[in-house]
């Protein structure tokens, strides 16, 4: 069975912000201060995701006779672009960290909706994938959240 062009062409998005979500927290961590040794794990627990992530779409592709592409996406590049210019310009604090990455977070959800809601239809092997998929990254960005949120409430008492 050969995958239709654009069902590759979703699957391929897929792993792109998989890549931008590496990439991302690959910079993140050169921007934690050394008592954020916490973050740093939390980092690379995400760094797997998305390297777990991208193995599994690339495999599903290749096994279908589709071509795995793997590059970043352009809004990726534009988002570490950003954050380079914004710690260039801001202190590499916690909660800057944090919101960053809570960015991040919402573009890796919005391009998994999208590829579910695309109107183009998915075998169920590939839709069980990305639900799967979606279903680790909302809890990845809750998580994220959640520190984001908890350091916020420190620094305001």
């Amino acid at each position: 069975m050969e995958l239709h062009e654009s069902m590759t062409e979703v699957l391929n998005d897929l792993v792109m912000i998989n890549n931008d979500r590496i990439a991302g927290y690959e910079k993140a961590k050169t921007e934690l201060n050394a008592l954020d040794i916490d973050l740093k794990g939390l980092f690379e627990e995400m760094i797997h995701q998305s390297n777990s992530n991208k193995e599994a779409l690339v495999e599903k592709i290749e096994a279908h006779a589709g071509i795995a592409d793997n590059d970043t996406s352009s809004a990726g590049k534009i988002y570490r672009a950003w954050m380079e210019i914004k710690s260039t310009f801001t202190a590499s604090d916690r909660h800057s960290i944090l919101a960053s990455c809570e960015f991040g977070e919402d573009a890796a959800l919005r391009a998994y909706e999208s590829a579910l809601s695309s109107g183009i239809l998915l075998d169920a092997t590939f839709r069980d994938l990305v639900e799967s998929q979606l279903a680790s990254l909302r809890k990845s960005h809750d998580l994220i959240k959640q520190q984001r949120s908890a350091h916020k409430a420190l620094q305001s008492k």
